[in-house]
């Protein structure tokens, strides 16, 4: 009874399989200097690239700078398309799905009296004896 079970499901597993889409197109290239790209595109429409390149500011601060995109499409047959850009400032995608932040409402009049009479009056630190 067990070999007839252990048989069923790897029979089972057999006819599952597994179709992934296959790579039409892949590429990657990187220097000694730390600086690389990449391509990639398979045949349902995934697709990608990126290139990374490393950046130097300051004395003794170098950061890798990455931009890049992505794509793929959807069941219903819609493109989504990300851009992106990392760095020393974080990552920052863009694209036309990603939610956004509502408008800023205006100040209210008794924050903008307060901001103008700090504005008016700075602060001055008394010496201390």
């Amino acid at each position: 009874m067990k070999s007839l079970i252990v048989a069923i499901c790897l029979v089972g597993c057999a006819l599952a399989g597994t179709d992934y889409p296959k790579v039409v197109r892949s590429d990657y290239q990187q220097s000694p200097e730390g600086n690389f790209q990449y391509v990639y595109e398979t045949e349902n429409g995934i697709a990608g690239q990126a290139e990374g390149k490393l950046k130097s500011f300051g004395k003794d601060e170098s950061a890798i700078e990455i931009t890049g995109s992505s794509q793929y499409k959807s069941a219903d047959g819609k493109v989504y398309a990300l851009s992106y850009v990392a760095d020393e400032n974080g990552y920052h995608p863009q694209a036309d799905f990603l939610p956004t932040p509502p408008a800023p409402e205006p100040l209210p009049e008794h924050v903008v009296r307060s901001l103008a009479y700090i504005a008016a009056h700075p602060y001055v630190e008394k010496k201390k004896l």
